[in-house]
């Protein structure tokens, strides 16, 4: 079973002036587990859209999206929350981490909100997650004095530190330099492969894309298959 499934997904959104704006278009799309799945679009293809309903923080307008078999728009609110928490880890080109924060403070965030053993061990959690990102010995740092290839990866530990299915990279290497970025999405792909974990990677990069198992295009909404083949007027059919 996939786990994670878009079924024709349209996402509109009515403007000030009650007109209808479509953003996706029918957009098919199969994720499974141990996948490293590459999407590139230019600003203003509705890559932040097509992420925020992946990441189960939106839902579409129309079509269907599942989350290991559970159709996602039957759930509340609340359970939702619940299921995006336990299973889906974001990191952002900005890194998003707080400044006041040591490293293992950020890293510890997530865990705030688990229970039993993972939220009463979560500092130990949080420092191995540090110790497997090559930064064990900065978990006392704050942010501002470390480098952007160490921001970003403390920003990785934040987002694997509770083990998640679905790994969602927007433009994971957008601030870095092209050698600090290699080395990012390289320790990425390594942890995914170790624990199984699905990869999405939204980027305009194509240097990036490539590293994916299967590639896509976002072009005016709708997704195409192959992201080298972008003049091409069929959408991804999810085959």
């Amino acid at each position: 079973m996939s786990l994670l499934q878009l079924g024709r997904v349209t996402r509109a959104v009515r403007l000030p002036d009650d007109t209808i704006l479509p953003i996706l278009h029918d957009v098919r799309l199969t994720v499974n587990a141990g996948e490293r799945v590459s999407i590139v679009g230019r600003s203003g293809s509705g890559k932040s859209t097509l992420l925020n309903i992946l990441g189960l923080l939106d839902t579409p307008t129309s079509g269907e999206l599942l989350f290991d078999g559970t159709d996602v728009s039957q759930l509340s609110q609340r359970r939702r929350d619940r299921l995006r928490g336990d299973n889906v880890g974001f990191v952002f080109q900005q890194f998003n981490l707080l400044d006041g924060r040591t490293a293992l403070e950020n890293v510890v965030m997530p865990l705030m909100y688990a229970t039993g053993r993972e939220f009463w061990m979560r500092n130990r959690i949080a420092a191995e997650m540090l110790e497997r990102v090559g930064l064990g010995h900065r978990i006392n740092s704050m942010p501002s004095s470390l480098s952007g290839g160490e921001q970003q990866r403390v920003a990785i530990a934040r987002a694997l530190v509770r083990r998640p299915r679905l790994i969602l990279a927007d433009e994971p290497t957008g601030a870095l330099d092209l050698e600090t970025g290699h080395t990012v999405m390289a320790l990425m792909d390594e942890i995914v492969r170790e624990d199984g974990a699905a990869l999405v990677t939204i980027t305009h990069d194509p240097a990036i894309a490539e590293r994916g198992d299967r590639h896509y295009r976002l072009e005016k909404g709708v997704l195409y298959s192959d992201a080298r083949a972008v003049t091409e007027t069929t959408p991804e059919v999810g085959a």
